[in-house]
């Protein structure tokens, strides 16, 4: 299918690594332009090469290094998309997850950064983008949440009550923006991101798993698909809710998770 992306601007923030980064591959490999996000400077230009390697011939991929929390830095990176483009017809905001504990382990402090790394950040980068969707002739949004704002999972606290707020955001926007801005949440699953290699390594290395294969087969033994995620699945739904092709969806919020939830809703 062509998506009908060829020439369009996007802004894909957190995009150094991960979901986000995936995400940004696929709409350079439908011919979008994209700007990629990260904090630091050695990892985003590594991304930013793999994503030129997987772009259509004439999509331009650059790199902006900012800090998310920082509004004046979030500015200067919608600022630098649209000086590089000459508009913005795509964002697509994504974050790190906040750390893993459990309620009673948890302090104010925690609670007020992944507030201020998952919603404000989501905020910040919505207003400053928001008059740059609205010119476009196909504005999107697409915000990369988690399936825990469905069904909470065991001792991630902090990302099933704060990533709730970033899908009731993302709803209230898709009225607020329309109709010039269709806004969508993706809900992913388990993905073999470097965050999940990560943690498998750590339980091979501390005899949980055999090997790095069986520690992956471990983590896929609750989805019905029997496997975990590519991060390139979530990345090409986050493209074609960018497109065209999906113009009568808006203020969705889709799981990507191969049925591992058990959420009816």
């Amino acid at each position: 299918m062509d998506l009908r992306l060829d020439g369009n601007a996007a802004l894909v923030t957190a995009s150094s690594s991960g979901l986000g980064k995936a995400s940004a591959r696929a709409l350079a490999a439908e011919g979008a332009n994209v700007v990629l996000n990260g904090r630091g400077e050695e990892r985003l230009e590594a991304a930013v090469d793999d994503v030129r390697d997987d772009a259509v011939a004439g999509a331009t991929v650059v790199g902006h290094a900012a800090d998310l929390t920082d509004a004046d830095a979030v500015e200067s990176l919608v600022d630098r998309a649209v000086a590089e483009f000459g508009g913005l017809d795509h964002l697509v905001t994504s974050a790190g997850g906040p750390p893993a504990k459990p309620f009673l382990e948890t302090t104010d402090e925690e609670w007020y950064a992944a507030f201020d790394q998952l919603v404000m950040s989501v905020v910040r980068t919505v207003r400053a983008a928001e008059p740059h969707l609205r010119d476009s002739d196909h504005g999107t949004l697409v915000t990369i949440a988690s399936v825990s704002v469905k069904e909470a999972v065991d001792g991630l606290v902090l990302s099933n009550a704060v990533r709730a707020g970033v899908v009731g955001l993302e709803k209230t926007l898709s009225k607020e923006l329309a109709p010039e801005v269709r806004a969508n949440a993706v809900l992913p699953g388990t993905h073999e991101t470097p965050r999940v290699e990560e943690l498998v390594e750590h339980g091979v290395q501390d005899g949980t798993y055999d090997s790095y294969e069986s520690g992956i087969e471990a983590w896929a033994g609750e989805i019905p698909v029997g496997r975990i995620g590519d991060p390139m699945e979530l990345g090409r739904t986050v493209a074609f809710l960018s497109s065209p092709q999906s113009a009568y969806l808006s203020g969705a919020a889709i799981p990507i998770d191969g049925g591992e939830s058990a959420s009816n809703l």
